[in-house]
Parts: C-alpha cells; sequence; structure tokens
C-alpha cells in the first residue's frame, strides 16, 4: 500500500464501519419493540423468536468464517449480505404469523454472519499485524457512532412515525454501505495476511507470490487452550448481556407504548456515545496495558449492570445504567478481534476462529433472550436481571483464574508442536 493509498482506505474503512453499524445487527431490540407494542406479543413469544434469529446465526457463524479465510470477494460477500439483512428486515411490516417473522429473522441472522469476520479479514488485510490494534480500536469507535448515529435517527423519527420507521432507515444505512464497501479497491487487501499468515516483509505490503507460510490444520484451534478459556469467557459474557437491553426496552414500552422505541433509542445512543471513546481507548492502550485487565474490566462492568437494574423501573434510571454498556461492550468489540489474532497468528485460521468463538457467543447469545423471557414470564423482569449479572460474574471468575495474557511479547506458554504452520493444511 502506498502512502498516497493510506489516507483514502482510512477514510473508507471508516465509512464501511459507520455505515454498516446499523445494518449488521439487524433490528436487534427494535424487534423486541416492535412485536410487543405493533403485534402484541408477550415476552415469551418475543425471547422465542430472537432465540430463532440468533440460532440461524450460530449455525452461520463459522462457515462465514472459513468462506471469509478462502474468499477473495470479500467486498461481494459484504454486499451481498447486506442486501439480505435488509429485504428479510423492511419486509416484517407485511408479516404477522409467527413462523414468517422466525422465518425472516433466522434468513438475517444468517446473513449477519459474514460481517464480523469480513470486516476484520478486510482491516488486518490493509493494514497489516503492527497497525492492527489502533485500526480495531477505531473501527469500532466509528461502527458505534454509527450505532449512535442511527438510533438518534430513528427515536426521533419514530415519535412521528412510529416503530416502523426503523426498518426504512436500515434499508438506507444499507445502500450507503454499499457504497463504502466498494470504495476499497480489493488490491488493496492482502488476502494472505487477512488469514491470519505473514508475508515476507514485514506488514501487509508484501509483493504478491512473496508468501511462503501455509494454512496449518484445524487442530490446532482445538490444542489452544488459551483459545478455548476466550471462547467460554465469551459465551458468558453474551449469555449475561445480549437479554439486557431488549428487556429493558420491554420495561420502557410498558411504561409508555407511544414512546418505547423512542425511549430504547435514548439507551442506545448513551451507550453508543459512551462505546466511542472506550473502543478507541481500548486500541491505543491494548499494546500497552494487555489484554486480559481490560476484558475483566468489561466483564465486571456487565455484572454491575445487571444488579443496578432491579433497583427502579424509572425510565431515567434505566437510561442512566444503560450507560455501562458502552463501557462493556466497547471493550469486547475492540478487544475481541485482537485476541483471537494474538492466539492464531500463523495458522491462517483467524477468521475461522472468529466464526467459531461467535458461534459460541452466539449460542450462549440465543439462550440468554429465551431463558430470560421465560424467568420475566415466571419471576419477574428483577430476577431476570439478577440471573444475569450472575453469570456475568462467573465469567469474570473463569477469565481472572485460567486466562494468560495473549499481547505480543507477553510471556505465553508454550504452543504445542500442532502449531507449526506447516502442518497439513485443511
Amino acid at each position: 500500500m502506498s502512502p498516497e493509498q493510506k489516507p483514502d482506505l482510512n477514510r473508507s474503512l471508516d465509512a464501511l464501519n459507520f455505515f454498516l453499524a446499523d445494518v449488521r445487527d439487524g433490528l436487534g431490540p427494535y424487534l423486541a419493540i416492535y412485536l410487543l407494542a405493533v403485534q402484541n406479543w408477550n415476552e415469551a413469544s418475543i425471547g422465542l423468536v430472537m432465540s430463532i434469529a440468533a440460532a440461524a446465526g450460530i449455525l452461520a457463524q463459522t462457515p462465514a468464517g472459513a468462506l471469509i479465510d478462502r474468499s477473495t470477494a470479500k467486498r461481494g460477500l459484504m454486499v451481498a449480505a447486506a442486501v439480505v439483512v435488509t429485504l428479510s428486515s423492511i419486509t416484517l411490516p407485511l408479516l404477522h404469523s409467527f413462523e414468517l417473522v422466525a422465518a425472516t429473522q433466522a434468513l438475517a441472522g444468517a446473513a449477519g454472519a459474514i460481517f464480523a469476520p469480513a470486516v476484520a479479514a478486510v482491516t488486518l488485510g490493509i493494514v497489516g499485524p503492527r497497525a492492527f490494534a489502533r485500526r480495531t480500536g477505531r473501527n469500532e469507535a466509528f461502527n458505534h457512532a454509527g450505532n449512535a448515529t442511527a438510533a438518534l435517527l430513528a427515536g426521533a423519527s419514530a415519535y412521528f412515525f412510529g416503530p416502523v420507521v426503523v426498518f426504512w432507515l436500515m434499508a438506507a444505512m444499507a445502500v450507503a454501505s454499499i457504497f463504502a464497501t466498494l470504495s476499497i479497491p480489493a488490491a488493496a487487501i492482502d488476502d494472505h495476511v487477512a488469514r491470519g499468515l505473514d508475508a515476507d516483509a514485514p506488514g501487509a505490503d508484501a509483493p504478491a507470490g512473496s508468501h511462503h507460510d501455509q494454512p496449518s490444520g484445524f487442530k490446532v484451534l482445538l490444542t489452544c487452550r488459551p483459545l478455548l478459556i476466550f471462547a467460554g469467557a465469551t459465551v458468558l459474557f453474551h449469555f449475561a448481556n445480549a437479554a439486557m437491553l431488549p428487556l429493558v426496552g420491554q420495561k420502557l414500552a410498558l411504561v409508555n407504548k407511544n414512546l418505547g422505541t423512542t425511549l430504547m433509542s435514548v439507551c442506545i445512543v448513551a451507550a453508543q456515545m459512551v462505546m466511542v471513546p472506550v473502543a478507541a481507548l481500548v486500541g491505543h492502550k491494548a499494546d500497552v496495558w494487555g489484554r486480559k485487565p481490560i476484558f475483566a474490566v468489561a466483564l465486571g462492568v456487565l455484572a454491575l449492570r445487571g444488579a443496578l437494574y432491579p433497583l427502579s423501573d424509572n425510565p431515567y434510571w434505566l437510561v442512566g445504567v444503560q450507560l455501562l454498556d458502552g463501557v462493556g461492550a466497547g471493550i469486547f468489540g475492540a478487544l475481541f478481534p485482537l485476541v483471537v489474532a494474538d492466539l492464531t497468528r500463523g495458522t491462517g485460521h483467524f477468521n475461522v476462529s472468529q466464526g467459531a468463538i461467535a458461534t459460541a457467543a452466539g449460542l450462549g447469545g440465543a439462550l440468554s433472550t429465551g431463558v430470560a423471557g421465560l424467568i420475566v414470564v415466571s419471576a419477574g423482569y428483577s430476577a431476570a436481571f439478577l440471573t444475569l449479572a450472575a453469570i456475568a460474574a462467573a465469567g469474570l471468575a473463569l477469565f481472572l483464574l485460567l486466562m494468560p495474557e495473549t499481547r505480543p511479547g507477553a510471556e505465553q506458554p508454550a504452543p504445542p508442536p500442532t502449531l507449526a504452520p506447516t502442518a497439513p493444511a485443511a
């Protein structure tokens, strides 16, 4: 990559992360509000349809990562996924049966599995491993800024036009994300480096054909103990986190159905505005402070957040506590690809590893919304929040006791012999 290209590519990555923010998560918590306030579904049915959508994403995560590792058409895959997610969402107002709603959201969940590994791969393939930490933090900052902007627009528009406006906003963001994706030249992406292999020359701009290393066997992923521990902590993080915002949205909608979407947007904007500086800070300091202490803060804040929600039903209190989501989610989003890149460097399986761990995390998220919905129906919202807080605390204990520091240069346990990059390709 020439020095003249770098500013343009940085701006393209900024735009991609900004506009893709509202598309990559689908309807998210707005789905719960729409089904509760407009279609009058109960909490258990809402939790079930969200779990079905998450389950579809789970099944797609690992294949999506493997596809990104092997593909040289990463931009095309992101464009196709954006179209599918948007079409699945904007047709929702036309559907009324549980089966059709579940089917469209399952399709959106499966297509959405492409985005996270594709953006991480494109970023790594452009900037290389040395600049990856800082650029990933910048990616997350623009992603959260995009989410905040979209939520602000959705909240203001929903006040005048109702919850259905979020569907059309998503369509507009999807079109913008497609243009941003296509503004990145295909030649600027080193597909070899993008999958976690190294160039002979430093950085990501080695001449074509200069690579000599090959992907290792998949067994390396199963013999890397820190990778498995990180996957477990990630599962518990998502189990504790996934249901919190939808539950808050439901409580706000029950207080005032007409303002439910607007109040949810306030929650999202507040948290996303916190995530922007948090993600940027993590990108700047992850190589200095290390990954482990920063990720531990994310788990601790998540446990605190779950314990605070039951203290009051006042909308101002709920929105205030939601600010803590900005700390936890901001840290997780910026650190997740960094830790996976640390643990898979030289294997050629960076993206499929992201997909595999995201599969496990998706399982936690899918169980979260379903279990939380059942707890709400049987024992109330406070019991659900406290259960989620306890799960986050368990994840924190697991992480502190078992997870090593993965920062490059930190003392690491000796890798198993199968880590050699010359192992037979899978």
